[in-house]
């Protein structure tokens, strides 16, 4: 409790009486929709004192008594000035009207209230876009998808194309916590990886942390990935879709009560099917998702949301087999104002990820699922002008159901059988400030504390010296260790508990108006493993708690950052390094078995990770073109020494280079406005290319050619690289009907580039000469989507 008692030590030792002040709180929305606007950014007019809206829209701060200017500024949307006489608490409501595009560049003030926020403010590794920033880069087949954008920004890669997850700053992706309106989503892909589950019509908000994390974030060491969806117009009946190549989309969203009450219904499927049976091909494949959300203002101070996803993918090989996986979520809220300067907000949330497969010929089915549900209470409190206090608490509960065989024939010859399920509960609470120390000075510090309960019902082989791998040294090889007997764990009592303190502290000190330096650093324990054996995620893979013979994994990130705005707000760059270990991270012993395995303690060894590198990201934020650079210099090493001094480890316990080590990743990306009826857009990719194994030589045993390998991810594949071109029409008659359209002309792959997704060798039938093949997914892809509104 030592770091809980000195945080709270310092609040109430710092806070300090001052001159009369009054509280100004309230919301903000569009003004179109009466969407709720995250980061929207209310300051004086010096701009010494200000705030920014948490993810309700919601903002409180404290001002002198007397006349005020405030300052209400937000990207996209016009900028407006209110003159206030504050003699006594005030609740301020205000609608912010989106900006209408022009051609010219926008003539911007040597001071702006979100060019100074950003330069003070302590948070950093944070990135935050915009659904319209999105919807300008080219998209793979016309399928706007947010997590290819994000691997365009430093620090964050996928695994190639046709890969599911993504990687942030040398981690695997399922050290990163995806949250869609608060709900995990344990699998973000659809169609094996090709597109996201994300629908970007139904978002509002994406926010993506890669270090610096807040302390009401807990359970995942690389990233957290916040997406939040639409609250639904209150003001308007609203239509907007699209029609594309494989999919087509549609969102229905109006108000049920004008300004008090709304829903949204947005819909997607894929008819990859009918170009399937087209070209007279037996297999199937197809996916559909539905984003879900009902907003009631009960009253000023209360609001209720219930907002859900369910989605799913089907795949079909003819009569042999079939498989579908998908996600579920429900989370219902309620947002509290207990006074002016204390809100809340509480949510219950159900989260679900299931995976079938079928054998048809084989008569048996396989059912596997993972149910999370949460409970989480968070608080903003607003102290003073210069401290803020953000506490609050969570309780996830969840079930492991790893999978479970069944017959679906009465002549099936397949045993049935289920795996132990398993079941382990998460509480959590934390408590951080805001500080602003002075005009030059920013903190933001805190601490969570986590712990983790593995509970019963469920059996446990006992080994021989509690060793569930051991080290044959004859052969120099690990093997499964001896079991003993059986351990039985009656319903819930406790099998392993863990638990530690995560504090969390980030900084930034302004050298002037325009240029910062932040550095911030965090510990973080996950608790939870996803088991694979795979580079990138597929919906067999297995998510299983700590326990017994698996320690949680344990981050410590420190980062600095060098932060500056350019030519009036035309331009801002960011620089950032950081160092970043990893306790306890998994890895497999050679020919591990990981499919259907009910005692994953034999193919496992624990080590450890590390990552370190410089990421610059420089932005052109006005003009007819708009767009970013990036580039990430980088390494990512892991190690699995020897338990004694005879055992080997892996790689001989030598550092090797994990599955997402790239050395260098650029990203250019660009938005040209030629005129009103066209925009063009362009994506540039360059990436080393990622570690691979290949065999350093053979040997023939029995006839077989058995390959030879040394160092574990010594080899790279070649580089990656690929251009994308789009281009967006937008009719002239659009401008005065309600029915608007645009056609979105895109071409992925422009030249054709054959990347490698994998070299496999084999030896040629004819010549006899061993050969490398290389495999690669994507040509050359021209893709035209009709998007429409109304």
């Amino acid at each position: 409790m030592k770091y809980l008692l000195i945080t709270a030590f310092l609040v109430l030792f710092s806070v300090t009486l001052t001159a009369q002040t009054h509280t100004i709180n309230g919301k903000i929305t569009n003004q179109f929709d009466g969407e709720t606007l995250f980061g929207v950014n209310i300051t004086t007019a010096d701009f010494k004192k200000g705030t920014t809206t948490n993810e309700y829209g919601f903002y409180t701060f404290n001002l002198p008594e007397g006349k005020q200017k405030i300052i209400i500024s937000y990207l996209g949307f016009k900028t407006i000035t209110k003159e206030i006489n504050l003699t006594k608490n005030l609740t301020l409501n205000i609608e912010l009207q989106e900006e209408s595009e022009t051609l010219d560049d926008v003539v911007i003030s040597t001071k702006e209230a979100k060019i100074i926020n950003r330069i003070r403010k302590p948070q950093m590794s944070v990135t935050q876009l915009k659904i319209k920033t999105i919807k300008q880069m080219p998209a793979f087949l016309g399928e706007i998808d947010i997590i290819k954008s994000i691997t365009l920004l430093p620090g964050v890669t996928s695994n190639g194309e046709g890969s599911s997850g993504f990687n942030v700053r040398g981690g695997a992706a399922d050290q990163n916590l995806v949250l869609l309106d608060e709900a995990t989503i344990y699998n973000t892909s659809h169609l094996f990886g090709f597109f996201s589950v994300f629908n970007a019509d139904a978002i509002k908000d994406i926010n993506l942390y890669k270090g610096g994390i807040p302390s009401k974030f807990g359970g995942r060491v690389a990233s957290v990935l916040d997406v939040r969806q639409k609250d639904g117009n209150n003001k308007n009946l609203h239509f907007n879709g699209g029609i594309g190549l494989i999919s087509s989309r549609l969102l229905v969203e109006a108000p049920i009560k004008k300004d008090k009450a709304s829903f949204l219904f947005a819909g997607r499927t894929s008819y990859v099917n009918l170009f399937l049976k087209a070209a007279k091909k037996k297999n199937r494949t197809s996916f559909f998702d539905l984003n879900t959300k009902l907003s009631y203002e009960l009253s000023d101070n209360n609001k209720l949301y219930l907002s859900g996803y369910f989605g799913k993918d089907v795949f079909e090989m003819d009569n042999f087999f079939s498989n579908s996986y998908g996600n579920n979520t429900f989370n219902l809220r309620w947002n509290h104002l207990y006074n002016d300067k204390l809100f809340s907000n509480l949510s219950f949330i159900y989260s679900k990820y299931n995976y079938d497969l079928t054998f048809g010929t084989l008569k048996f089915k396989w059912l596997s699922d993972i149910v999370d549900l949460n409970v989480k209470y968070d608080f903003n409190y607003a102290l003073s002008d210069k401290y803020k206090l953000n506490f609050g608490l969570n309780f996830n509960k969840y079930n492991f159901h790893p999978g479970e065989l069944i017959k679906t024939s009465e002549d099936s010859s397949v045993n049935e059988g289920k795996m132990d399920s398993k079941f382990a509960y998460e509480p959590a609470l934390y408590l951080e400030m805001e500080h602003k120390v002075n005009d030059k000075l920013n903190l933001r510090y805190g601490v969570r504390y986590s712990s983790f309960y593995r509970v019963g019902a469920q059996k446990f082989k006992v080994y021989q010296d509690n060793l569930p791998v051991v080290y044959n040294a004859a052969v120099a090889i690990y093997q499964h260790g001896t079991s003993i007997g059986e351990e039985n764990y009656e319903k819930n009592k406790t099998i392993a508990s863990f638990g530690g303190f995560e504090p969390r502290v980030s900084l930034a000190y302004q050298l002037n108006d325009d240029t910062s330096v932040k550095a911030s650093y965090q510990l973080v324990n996950q608790y939870l493993h996803l088991i694979s054996n795979t580079n990138s995620p597929t919906p067999l893979d297995v998510w299983t708690p700590s326990g017994k013979f698996i320690k949680p994994q344990k981050s410590n990130q420190y980062a600095i950052g060098y932060f500056k705005n350019l030519k009036n707000n035309h331009y801002t760059l960011e620089v950032e390094s950081y160092y970043k270990t990893v306790a306890n991270r998994i890895d497999y012993i050679d020919g591990a078995e990981l499919i259907a395995n009910n005692h994953l303690e034999t193919e496992i060894l624990s080590g450890e990770a590390r990552s370190y590198g410089l990421e610059l990201l420089l932005r052109k934020n006005k003009g007819r073109f708009t767009g970013w650079l990036s580039y990430t210099l980088s390494k990512s090493e892991q190690r699995v020494q020897g338990r004694t001094p005879e055992e080997t480890g892996i790689n001989n316990g030598n550092w090797y280079n994990s599955s997402y080590d790239r050395t260098h990743d650029i990203s250019l990306t660009g938005s040209y406005k030629l005129n009103e009826k066209w925009r063009f857009g362009a994506n540039f990719i360059y990436q080393t290319g990622r570690p691979t194994n290949y065999p350093s030589g053979q040997y023939l045993f029995e006839d077989t050619i058995v390959p030879v390998f040394t160092s574990r991810n010594a080899e790279r594949l070649p580089s990656y690289n690929r251009l994308d071109i789009s281009a967006t029409l937008t009719p002239r008659k659009n401008k005065n009907r309600k029915w608007k359209a645009e056609w979105v002309f895109g071409v992925y792959n422009l030249y054709n580039r054959k990347n490698a997704a994998s070299i496999t060798f084999q030896r040629n039938e004819e010549t006899l000469q061993n050969e490398a093949l290389r495999t690669s997914i994507f040509p050359i892809m021209p893709s035209i989507t009709y998007n429409f509104k109304f």
